[in-house]
């Protein structure tokens, strides 16, 4: 069974030669490797260059990271499909576990596995949050990681490949398109290194990203559940300046949450639910408690 990774690249020197050594010391026979580069001005078509014939490359202009990608999806030759980022690493075996699992299952057609948050230097963060397949459950929190997921060819044949306007949740968005239809496997196994840090494209734009994934759902569920709502009102609160390190602190923090929390739900809402209310103003009366008893102190 062959398996084909996709690799979109652009300016990402200082990591790319650690994602390909991650994908080729997995030492799968019949390997195909794909880098897409949207033309890089640092040192990575001279990475790339150094592994001749262990892959295949185009360094070229492109419109961004879903065109890199969907130009592997559309080439790629094998019948099981990865797509790892040029900052993310797969964890030894990964790919042989993968590959031995659609093997020996023919009805199953995407897997995500379990992964971590590592920094720039490859070390162990955090585990990234992950959980049991549930379809209702993945509108309300993107709990797979997309480095640990392969899929079929014949997912991408039936399904297409990802919305190029779309430029942080391009991948919330394929896994909702297919998942609506088809129950992904869950390997309870960790399968890949999700690299976080300051110029990274997710964690430097979290507003953007939160109100993006909240159109989107919009668009494929007819609304966005309302903890997206409460998460976006959380990152504009925390970018406005607003700590938590002291209960009075925590209080002005909570007044600010609830206030943002509430313009949100009518921006993208156009009203604010009794129950959603009730939860902020929860908020207010315990935070302001804790306040008042700290200050009786």
């Amino acid at each position: 069974m062959k398996i084909s990774i996709v690799t979109p690249s652009y300016n990402q020197g200082v990591f790319l030669k650690r994602t390909l050594d991650s994908i080729l010391d997995q030492k799968i026979e019949g390997l195909e490797l794909i880098v897409f580069d949207g033309g890089s001005k640092d040192s990575s078509v001279a990475v790339l260059q150094s592994y001749g014939e262990l892959l295949s490359y185009v360094s070229q202009k492109d419109e961004g990271q879903s065109d890199a990608v969907n130009k592997g999806l559309t080439q790629a030759k094998g019948e099981i499909i990865g797509w790892l980022n040029s900052d993310d690493v797969y964890y030894p075996g990964s790919l042989n576990k993968v590959i031995e699992i659609f093997d020996n299952n023919p009805d199953i057609d995407v897997i995500y596995g379990k992964a971590d948050h590592i920094d720039e230097n490859d070390n162990y963060m955090e585990d990234y949050y992950t959980e049991k397949w549930d379809y209702e459950k993945l509108k309300e929190i993107c709990y797979i990681c997309q480095p640990a997921v392969f899929f079929r060819k014949s997912v991408v044949d039936k399904y297409g490949i990802l919305n190029k306007d779309l430029r942080y949740c391009m991948d919330y968005e394929f896994w909702l398109r297919i998942g609506r239809e088809k129950p992904f496997y869950f390997l309870e196994q960790k399968l890949a290194g999700s690299r976080l840090y300051s110029d990274n494209k997710t964690l430097g734009s979290r507003r953007a990203v939160h109100e993006e994934i909240i159109l989107m759902l919009k668009e494929k569920c007819g609304s966005a559940p309302e903890k997206w709502i409460y998460n976006l009102a959380h990152v504009i609160t925390e970018e406005a300046g607003y700590t938590r390190g002291t209960e009075k602190e925590n209080y002005e923090f909570v007044k600010e949450l609830v206030k943002k929390s509430a313009l949100s739900f009518m921006k993208y809402q156009r009203y604010i639910k009794l129950s959603q209310v009730r939860v902020m103003m929860s908020w207010l009366k315990s935070s302001r408690k804790a306040m008042l008893e700290a200050e009786a102190k």
